[in-house]
């Protein structure tokens, strides 16, 4: 089965799925268990899968309208999620470029709400569509309907798309014309100070309004533009995070825990320099690599699989691992972080 941890594992069944019709024309089955697959870059197995793989291969991207406040761009579940990015930004309508380089596809990135350097997809998703897997209808879903939270939608708090009872197949997003930059992280802030002094030293024939790719970018000491957004956050993740074809990983293991403020503050009294992120309900975002690192598990492995030297959050398969040794893994990682701070941490990806 195709993931980016690539762990052993087959399916009974396969289908790739290009169309609408095609889900449509599957529903109503109840023989086999499904699955949904996008690029398998959120997904641990832990052995075969007795059932029908569901890979989602429906593509398309297109502006669909547009209002005084804001462009709407409707995308298929299948396109890959890191090149819609780049495309909307192309077309000169920015709002996704915090979210640049995560791997997967558009369908998965509500599911997960995925989000990165202060934004949530969930803050840029207008509505979707899906099938309805026991009836073969088309389902609409506006962005309340969803029901967003941290790392978190409808899609997993009732299992909805990942059983394969209803299946997302295209995604539309809002990307607000009044934009305006999400720099509230300090490694994206000092990553794009370093580049402006760079820009600054750079040869007097070089234009200050030019880009070596064409995209357009604002002077020295002016507010960053989207594609420098997205060009400081494309350099940050590709020194943090390894390339799953080389090394392989699902990314993010762990969620960022988030723990009331009393605990957060006696967390930070006992820890100095404990990163901490106020959240709008009064609670407070911990760092989990950070955790992780001062437990002692940055760089460090147990079997064939380890945490990441580079980046505690990610865990990595040295080569020909089991899905059991990154169970292993993570339990032991959980424990150490449970006992050092009395902080749970939850995984991102999804256990088949």
């Amino acid at each position: 089965m195709r993931t980016t941890l690539r762990l052993p594992g087959r399916a009974a069944l396969h289908a790739e799925i290009h169309t609408s019709t095609q889900l449509a024309m599957l529903a109503g089955n109840h023989r086999w268990r499904r699955f949904v697959l996008g690029a398998g870059s959120n997904l641990v197995l832990t052995g075969d899968f007795d059932g029908l793989l569901l890979q989602m291969a429906i593509r398309g991207r297109e502006l669909i309208g547009e209002d005084d406040d804001a462009w709407y761009v409707r995308a298929g579940a299948g396109e890959n999620w890191h090149q819609l990015v780049l495309w909307t930004l192309a077309q000169g309508w920015p709002g996704l470029e915090n979210l640049a380089l995560i791997p997967g596809t558009v369908g998965a990135a509500p599911i997960q709400n995925i989000g990165a350097y202060g934004l949530e997809v969930g803050e840029r998703l207008h509505a979707l569509e899906a099938i309805d897997m026991q009836t073969g209808r088309t389902l609409r879903l506006a962005h309340a309907d969803c029901r967003f939270a941290y790392r978190d939608s409808v899609f997993k708090q009732e299992g909805w798309h990942l059983d394969g009872q209803r299946v997302i197949t295209r995604v539309t997003f809002r990307l607000p014309k009044a934009w305006q930059p999400l720099l509230g992280y300090s490694d994206l802030a000092t990553e794009l100070e370093g580049q402006r002094s760079s820009d600054a030293n750079d040869s007097p024939n070089t234009r200050p309004d030019s880009h070596p790719n064409g995209h357009p970018q604002g002077q020295a000491d002016s507010q960053a533009t989207a594609w420098q957004i997205a060009e400081a956050v494309i350099r940050v993740r590709s020194r943090k995070l390894p390339d799953p074809a080389t090394l392989p990983n699902a990314g993010s293991f762990f969620h960022n825990p988030v723990v009331g403020a009393s605990l957060a503050e006696q967390l930070a009294i006992a820890h100095p320099g404990l990163p901490r992120y106020p959240q709008p309900d009064g609670r407070i975002k911990l760092a989990a690599g950070w955790l992780i690192e001062r437990s002692g598990w940055k760089g460090r492995d147990l079997g064939r699989v380890g945490m990441y030297e580079k980046q505690a959050l990610v865990l990595v398969n040295r080569g020909a691992a089991c899905g059991a040794e990154v169970m292993a893994l993570a339990q032991a990682v959980q424990a150490d972080v449970r006992e050092r701070f009395a902080v749970e941490l939850l995984p991102e990806p999804v256990f088949l």
